[in-house]
């Protein structure tokens, strides 16, 4: 007879891939579609329907075969699983379609489709074969066990695995990890008896109501969709890396760990209050005068109030869970929820929305759920209640967080001129007008050259480009490129009697384009097809640009990999999205890349200003392996002009910078760094470049 101790190794064992696999498969895949945030979303989208699946088969398994044929079939799938190992991804790089949502799902899919299937399949399963085994077992704090086995696969990997090992190597190591799990698994499966009176379901309480499997997909929805929601708000706008990943699912599992693990963690009259000040922090922080909280403010108030909202949802979800007869049909709804709300915003709401309005969404249908459980519970001194003054109080209280969150996300759309959104982002222009100026004496009206007002295109709260509406101003360079930027630096020198080459990876709304000369030729390379359409339509940078000019849709680095030598004279790479970093634009193998396409004395200006990540050794290390000197020239900002402060690294050949002594005069030569910075395609760690 196998032990308990033997059953929770397994149990363990299985989480502990199962969330392994979710930072190093996303991460492998990242570059593939351009470092976007949304690939992390839709991966957390394919994770959350496998599992449903995996608890579907457990469930339907346990329910309508006898133990003999549960043991074969089980056996069987994880022998035949071992034919998908190694998990590296198997399919050539493409480059990315205007919406590659089911493009990464078929590729993870392929790639780790049946190992992640059985490894779901695991947690439920077991429990049932335990609680089948002992008629006074308690199989619920096995799930506490798989939690925690999911919870350190995530806290580790950002802190032992990822700063330490590449991403090929740990697909290996995950491979081999798997195939010994999978073994394990197989020889449970064998030694449970297989007497056909004990497959079947168990006789327990009669099955939970319809009201009931309903409340329980709800609340696994709602925390499910504000996992992946706050996730969404963080990693758009500071990085799409695996340690901002880890951190919100790490919270939401520690949630799940408290709620099951048997000792009533979970005090509804204590977390209902933290929950009411949670929601209300969370709809004033999303406020648009609140918008750019520093991030020693920003990830902690989003990352307590997950924890206090998935407390809330996790520990109501604990109260209502049935007898063990009932345990894999609770789990069922459960992983039910948690697609239903990873499709709500990870599908649904980029085609439903023309904002970023699904984190609002949930935050109210969070607080709506407090209401039906507070009413339908009879242990609830609001059980039933109608007219009474807490409870009208209660109502008032959750109206009030919903109507400030609707209030703030019109005010939102109320000062945008244009709001559209896809797979991307949320982009948005805004008519506004340089601070510290006048506009009007009197009844006069300025003359154009001292009209101030400008047009701003937006991802979220980032900018990616103003234009002036004066004629006088409109072909100004303005936001991160102005005149003593150092890529205006680069330009302004590069130019003379000979037409130039230039290569731009990011577009933005154009204003790269106001440098150009007759006879130049400027090659834009867009993975947005929205900021393509906002650039050509809305502004004017490249309608009055007098070079020659191409635009390339598509992730730059994907693009100029399938092209032949560009000859380029000045190569800009200024692909951010956000302060979101693109991390395999900045890899050795791009700066390979790069210099291919540039001529010999050539420069690659990379603008890395950045509120969070200090990307200067990166780029330092990298053009010391290549035997280049890196530049790097700031600029002060100048609002009356629409000049931000900006940070650009200029990298050339020594010898070489265009033969401007100019452009190496412009700012301070970068010194040697550790190598151990630099980032490849197989190794990239943010950990050790945080600011």
């Amino acid at each position: 007879m196998i032990s308990k101790f033997i059953y929770g190794l397994v149990i363990f064992s299985s989480a502990f891939l199962l969330f392994q696999v979710q930072p190093i498969l996303g991460k492998m895949i990242l570059p593939w579609f351009g470092g976007s945030a949304g690939v992390w979303i839709v991966c957390l989208l394919f994770f959350q329907v496998v599992l449903l699946l995996g608890y579907f088969y457990a469930h339907f398994l346990t329910r309508k075969f006898r133990a003999r044929t549960q043991v074969r079939v089980h056996a069987a799938l994880l022998v035949a699983s071992l034919l998908a190992l190694p998990i590296v991804p198997k399919v050539s790089k493409l480059a990315a379609p205007l919406d590659p949502t089911f493009q990464i799902l078929w590729i993870l899919g392929l790639t780790v489709g049946l190992p992640y299937f059985l490894l779901s399949s695991t947690s439920p399963l077991l429990q049932a074969w335990y609680a089948q085994k002992d008629a006074e077992a308690a199989p619920y704090r096995l799930y506490a066990v798989s939690n925690v086995g999911s919870m350190l696969a995530l806290v580790s990997y950002p802190v032992l695995v990822e700063p330490w090992i590449g991403t090929s190597h740990q697909a290996v190591g995950w491979s081999w990890a798997y195939g010994a799990v999978a073994m394990l698994c197989a020889l449970v499966a064998l030694a449970f008896p297989r007497k056909d009176s004990i497959g079947g379901p168990l006789k327990g309480d009669p099955p939970p109501d319809g009201k009931t499997r309903a409340l329980w997909i709800s609340l696994a929805a709602c925390g499910s969709a504000l996992l992946l929601a706050i996730t969404h708000h963080l990693s758009q706008n500071i990085a799409s890396v695996p340690l901002l990943w880890v951190i919100p699912l790490a919270l939401y599992l520690l949630t799940f760990i408290l709620c099951f693990e048997g000792r009533a963690w979970y005090r509804r009259d204590f977390f209902l209050r933290l929950l009411g000040v949670a929601l209300g922090s969370l709809a004033y922080a999303l406020a648009p005068a609140f918008a750019g909280l520093p991030i020693k403010v920003s990830i902690p108030l989003f990352c307590c109030c997950l924890f206090v909202c998935c407390m809330f949802c996790h520990g109501e979800l604990a109260k209502l869970k049935p007898h063990p007869a009932h345990l894999t049909s609770f789990y069922l709804m459960i992983s039910l929820g948690g697609a239903v709300g990873a499709l709500f915003v990870a599908v649904l709401a980029p085609r439903l929305f023309s904002g970023d309005y699904e984190l609002r969404i949930v935050i109210g249908c969070c607080a709506l759920l407090a209401l039906v459980v507070l009413h339908r519970d009879p242990s609830s001194p609001f059980y039933r209640a109608r007219w009474q003054l807490p409870w009208l109080l209660v109502v008032a209280l959750a109206l009030a967080v919903i109507v400030s969150l609707g209030v703030t996300a019109r005010e939102e759309a109320k000062g945008a001129r244009l709001m559209v959104r896809n797979f991307y982002g949320v982009l948005r222009i805004v008519d506004q007008v340089a601070p510290n100026v006048v506009l009007v004496r009197g009844d006069a009206s300025p003359p154009p050259d001292e009209d101030f007002r400008f047009e701003k295109l937006m991802n979220g709260t980032i900018d990616h480009g103003l234009q002036f509406l004066s004629p006088a101003r409109r072909d100004l360079p303005t936001t991160y490129y102005g005149p003593e930027s150092g890529v205006g630096i680069t330009l302004k020198a590069a130019g003379g009697e000979t037409p130039l080459a230039v290569g731009v990876v990011g577009l933005g709304v154009g204003t790269l384009a106001t440098y150009a000369k007759p006879g130049d030729r400027y090659k834009f390379y867009e993975i947005n097809p929205l900021v393509v359409q906002i650039a050509q339509q809305e502004f004017s940078f490249l309608r009055d640009s007098h070079a020659k000019l191409e635009i390339v849709l598509g992730d730059g680095r994907l693009s100029l990999e399938q092209e032949p030598p560009q000859g380029f004279d000045v190569l800009v790479v200024d692909a951010f999205s956000g302060d979101s970093i693109p991390v395999h634009l900045l890899t050795r193998e791009a700066f390979v890349l790069y210099f291919r396409h540039l001529q010999p004395t050539g420069v690659l200006a990379v603008h890395i200003s950045n509120q969070y990540l200090n990307l200067a050794p990166v780029v330092t290390a990298a053009a010391m392996l290549l035997g280049k000197e890196a530049v790097m020239v700031g600029n002060k900002a100048y609002s009356p002009r629409g000049i931000y402060r900006a940070t650009w690294v200029l990298v050339g050949n020594p010898q070489g910078f265009l033969g401007k002594p100019e452009i190496e005069k412009a700012g301070s030569v970068l010194g040697p760094t550790s190598p151990h910075i630099l980032w490849t395609d197989d190794y990239s760690s943010v950990f050790k470049v945080l600011m």
